[in-house]
């Protein structure tokens, strides 16, 4: 399933994956929230409950958008976060994978002063 990723003048599109946890992100939609950073990830918290699945993965890519179980938040990589070392994006705990970026995720790091985000089905 498609999505829009919207941050300010930012629009991305973006593939959620078919997976039970995606699932459940993709029924919630439309989501509108504010959001924190932590280095290159945007998080935030979504009206979504799901646990570690088979897709959780301790050690990201970019443009991978996760879901981290402990904050029940959205995640979305595009660069190193503080726990990171040397040529990886390690999250601060697994997330599973939910999806991916359609293009060049670090266009995210324009739009980190912005406070809002909204996702939606395309």
């Amino acid at each position: 399933m498609r999505i829009r990723i919207a941050i300010g003048s930012l629009s991305m599109e973006a593939e959620l994956n078919d997976t039970p946890t995606a699932q459940k992100i993709a029924q919630a939609l439309p989501i509108q929230a504010s959001f924190n950073t932590w280095g290159d990830e945007i998080y935030f918290a979504i009206p979504v409950e799901a646990d570690l699945d088979e897709s959780a993965r301790e050690v990201v890519e970019v443009g991978d958008l996760g879901y981290w179980p402990p904050g029940k938040a959205f995640c979305i990589f595009f660069g190193q976060t503080p726990v990171s070392r040397q040529g990886e994006i390690r999250p601060a705990s697994a997330v599973n994978i939910v999806g991916k970026v359609i293009g060049d995720a670090t266009a995210f790091r324009q739009v980190m002063q912005e406070r809002t985000v909204r996702l939606e089905a395309t």
